[in-house]
């Protein structure tokens, strides 16, 4: 049994909660960016595989105060690394340090390294570790003085789930669309649209959670390489993933974006996706678009830090407004970093949540009863 941390972006904490929750993980802590967890085996190839929102699954090897250089240096030492690293295992060393003393990143990666090469020497009973087997990630991180040191299982971020390699400008990560799938409730049977839809990131992470497909059902993670768990374990995973698939599910989208090579694209990715059945896209202008009753609209539209002016961002959602004024709608789940947004849109939110796009400090603007 491990102590696991899942890493998400600010503001999905509690929506990856509750994503563990519903794979039954066990002693659940949240804290700012990240989820801890207890996890044996089979729940560390579940949560690579089934979390939506979540950046990264770690194991935790320790945890200590290092207000020093050799307090980092001991604390690495101390921990049971002949557990996790073999003799011939390479292990880089990554991590940040946050409202702490320590702040050089490069010395305490050397720091890190050092300690566990003279730990592992120890462990192994060897003089030489040459580093040519599989390699195990580690990371650490520092805040207000107290290291956390961990083994990262999953590789590549979490949010590459491998049907997104053909990119237009500023598009939405794939985790924080799920998030915005999972807080505006999308169901099997719910009906979605996006009017600003860009690569289809929001519909198709809609489609996946809709239809019962696991985000990370078609790549590979770092731990598949990992003697204790290894790929066995997670192609287990997959083919109980493989089962649980529901595609007679009533769940029907609709994307539309005024630029037509975008929406080639979203096509594209959708197919990859393996959801190209549940959405149509269409070359349209957001300020014509004309929702259906049923629908839920989720929207992250061009703003003045990704593609347009801000002058051309705030006309835009001004005209957006007054298009969708007067219209019935389930929901719409909007995304703006702009604190004057609701004055642009012409109506003011049921409710705000904060969220980080990119490195863009937003908010999620939600309507209910139609907006109005």
């Amino acid at each position: 049994m491990y102590r696991a941390i899942a890493t998400c972006a600010f503001g999905l904490e509690s929506v990856l909660s509750f994503e563990l929750r519903r794979l039954n993980a066990q002693n659940i802590e949240t804290d700012d960016g990240r989820v801890k967890f207890d996890a044996d085996d089979n729940m560390i190839a579940e949560a690579n595989i089934w979390l939506r929102t979540a950046e990264r699954v770690l194991i935790s090897v320790g945890e200590f105060p290092a207000p020093t250089f050799d307090a980092l240096f001991d604390g690495v030492k101390a921990l049971p690394w002949g557990e996790f690293v073999d003799r011939n295992d390479a292990f880089p060393v990554k991590g940040f340090s946050l409202k702490s003393t320590l702040t050089s990143i490069p010395a305490c990666q050397s720091i890190v390294k050092k300690a566990m090469v003279e730990r592992l020497k120890i462990d192994h009973n060897t003089e030489f570790l040459p580093e040519r087997g599989s390699t195990k990630r580690i990371r650490f991180s520092i805040t207000k003085d107290i290291c956390t040191i961990m083994l990262d299982t999953t590789g590549d971020g979490l949010h590459k789930r491998g049907y997104r390699p053909l990119l237009n400008e500023a598009p939405i990560k794939e985790t924080l669309a799920a998030g915005l799938a999972d807080l505006a409730r999308i169901r099997s049977d719910s009906h979605v649209a996006d009017p600003f839809c860009g690569s289809g990131t929001l519909l198709i992470e809609s489609a996946q959670r809709a239809a019962g497909i696991a985000p990370g059902l078609n790549r590979r993670f770092a731990a598949e390489e990992y003697d204790f768990l290894g790929k066995e374990l997670f192609d287990t995973v997959r083919a109980e993933a493989r089962e649980k698939i529901d595609r007679g599910v009533s769940f029907r989208a609709r994307g539309f974006d005024i630029d037509p090579s975008a929406v080639e694209i979203a096509r594209a990715n959708a197919k990859r996706a393996g959801v190209e059945e549940f959405i149509t896209f269409e070359v349209a202008d957001a300020r014509k678009f004309i929702p259906l009753d049923d629908e839920i609209i989720l929207a992250n539209p061009p703003y003045g830090e990704r593609l347009l002016d801000a002058a051309s961002s705030d006309k835009l959602m001004a005209d957006f407004g007054k298009q969708l004024n007067g219209k019935k709608y389930k929901g719409l789940y909007i995304i703006s970093p702009s604190e004057n947004f609701e004055k642009m849109f012409g109506s003011k939110a049921n409710r705000r949540r904060k969220l980080y796009n990119g490195m863009i400090n937003c908010q999620l603007f939600m309507y209910f009863d139609n907006g109005r």
